[in-house]
């Protein structure tokens, strides 16, 4: 039997103070997995601010070919309809982006072990890095915040590998990491087909555009 007063002067450790030691582990990482978690919502948030903005941008633009159209002016249309196809262009990244990014989250909230860890991490990580790649060039303010996120998820790889005593298929990752991104940007492309009315032809009468195509 371990002697009281042994345990009292940490000679010995008792049974309460190998669970904590045990548990001790998980726990950092449970709540390395929830700082991800907040982290990835707040740069959701700061995406959903910039699409609002640029949202009223294509109000905007979108009403300059209508008008430049019907006064025969062609080349402002050309002009602003070129503006106008570029802020689409925008549009599509975050929004696409902001959904991986979403989903990346969900996964991260179902963890409940070390395997499901592994699983979500890997590639979450890549899937944060394309994000990165794609949307610094229109938001470069996310640049860094998205490096911290990787820096997160870099940390919770590297403690849950070190746990779960296994090592990385990085090529499995990217190949679900490239499928998220795929799986994201069509359902973006369905939606702004659905929500935004077309640039207008050159061509033909000019309709004004009502309030509800506006919906995206």
């Amino acid at each position: 039997m371990t002697d009281f007063k042994t345990m009292w002067l940490g000679k010995d450790k008792g049974v309460s103070d190998k669970i904590k030691e045990h548990l001790a582990p998980k726990k950092q990482l449970r709540t390395r997995i929830e700082q991800a978690i907040r982290a990835l919502e707040l740069q959701n948030r700061k995406l959903e601010v910039a699409l609002r903005s640029l949202r009223e941008k294509d109000k905007y633009y979108y009403s300059k070919v209508l008008n430049a159209i019907r006064a025969h002016d062609r080349s402002r249309a050309v002009l602003y309809a070129n503006e106008l196809a570029e802020l689409r262009k925008a549009v599509k990244s975050i929004s696409t982006a902001k959904l991986a990014l979403e989903q990346i989250a969900l996964r991260l909230s179902t963890v409940k072990d070390i395997g499901d860890v592994m699983v979500a991490i890997s590639p979450a990580m890549s899937v944060v890095k394309g994000v990165r790649d794609n949307i610094t060039h229109i938001l470069p303010q996310a640049e860094n915040e998205l490096s911290e996120i990787q820096d997160i998820l870099t940390r919770i790889l590297v403690d849950a590998g070190q746990m779960a005593g296994v090592t990385i298929d990085f090529r499995a990752a990217n190949d679900e990491a490239e499928r998220i991104l795929k799986e994201a940007e069509a359902q973006v492309e369905r939606e702004m087909k659905e929500r935004l009315p077309g640039i207008p032809s050159f061509e033909g009468p000019v309709e004004s555009p009502k309030e509800s195509e506006f919906m995206f």
